[in-house]
């Protein structure tokens, strides 16, 4: 089972009252303040104010857009809500426009929608990136704290591909989940052939299977 990500440190220390007797002079008070600060000073710095907003924290899913992508009760900026793009994986695409659903987006959005949409979610951030080049928060969220990866339970299910083309911390756990799933048939691929995937991953498997 994965679990969450590295905490925060804590913004305050607290102490035995002890250390406020008689003897704790200036120099222990000053002391004391210090490190309080130095805490508060060496909170990870990895996605700024994204980190101290989201990470390790749980929030309401207001939408599920799609098999990978959800909005939760966070204001993000000017917006009431904030929308997540699920690290490390990659759902295929609902329609849009004259655009055509890929094949498995449907079962992929609808399960979920069935998990996700009207309930608390944890969310953890990967270290040293926190937004994709649309603005939307890249996370591993959580059923509930120290529970199940809804990432991982996607690739499991067969609902989303393991996406090989950004390094994160679960990349080599997301791909041994993958090639369970595909041996084993599992959801998009009981059927899927290569023209049905996502480009990305089209390229990826000629590459794998050669000319």
């Amino acid at each position: 089972m994965a679990r969450p990500l590295g905490k925060p440190l804590p913004g305050s220390i607290h102490l035995p009252r002890w250390w406020f007797g008689r003897r704790a002079g200036p120099l222990v008070v000053a002391l004391v303040i210090a490190v309080a600060l130095l805490g508060r000073a060496c909170r990870p710095a990895q996605g700024g104010s994204d980190w101290a907003r989201y990470h390790d924290r749980s929030f309401k899913v207001t939408r599920v857009v799609d098999g990978d992508t959800l909005d939760i009760d966070a204001p993000d900026g000017d917006k009431r809500t904030t929308r997540i793009r699920l690290w490390g994986v990659d759902t295929p695409e609902m329609r849009k426009g004259d655009r055509a659903a890929m094949h498995y987006a449907e079962e992929a959005t609808r399960y979920a929608r069935g998990l996700l949409e009207g309930r608390r979610v944890h969310v953890v951030l990967a270290p040293k990136r926190s937004r994709g080049k649309y603005g939307r928060l890249l996370a591993y969220v959580f059923l509930e704290r120290g529970g199940r990866m809804f990432n991982e339970m996607l690739i499991e299910e067969g609902c989303a591909y393991a996406d090989r083309r950004f390094p994160h911390p679960y990349k080599r756990q997301f791909e041994d989940l993958e090639k369970r799933a595909r041996k084993q048939a599992v959801g998009l691929w009981q059927t899927v052939t290569i023209d049905k995937m996502p480009e990305w991953r089209q390229r990826f498997e000629r590459r794998a299977n050669g000319p």
